[in-house]
């Protein structure tokens, strides 16, 4: 089982940091050929989930947001590396983040996220709700979503 890891900006390593980036860039814009502004100013104000390998590597990868006077959670840039899909790593990812937003935001009562539509059933598996239609977000067709806690 990989190690987890919330961390605020200020706190994490360059390495860390370099490594976060790497990934998401490598998945979200060059293998799913979306182009598009993928480092933002979120990621300052986001904590940032990780799981690493024994190696320290990083596996799988997603931020929580704090919205809304704190008392809405966003939940972004889901992302288990290549090489490290298949075990499950998508399913604890979410299981953790879920499970740390009522100990980052005590105030939360209400988790977000833009879903990619094929991954829908997916996070209803968790208890989300679609709340829109599916509209195109940078040419990917994504579904908001949201579960009550």
């Amino acid at each position: 089982m990989d190690d987890v890891y919330v961390k605020q900006f200020s706190q994490l390593t360059t390495n860390e940091l370099f490594d976060i980036y790497k990934l998401r860039v490598a998945v979200f814009v060059v293998e799913q050929k979306c182009y598009y502004q993928e480092v933002d100013d979120d990621d300052k104000i986001s904590y940032h989930l990780m799981f690493k390998d024994a190696r320290g590597q990083l596996t799988a990868y997603a931020r929580i947001i704090p919205e809304e006077n704190r008392t809405v959670a966003r939940i972004g840039r889901v992302v288990v590396d290549p090489q490290s899909r298949g075990g499950g790593h998508g399913r604890r990812l979410v299981d953790q983040a879920l499970a740390q937003i009522p100990q980052l935001m005590p105030k939360a009562s209400k988790i977000v996220l833009a879903g990619q539509q094929y991954l829908n059933q997916f996070y209803q598996s968790f208890g989300f709700k679609n709340v829109s239609d599916v509209y195109l977000e940078d040419g990917i067709p994504h579904i908001d979503m949201e579960k009550l806690i």
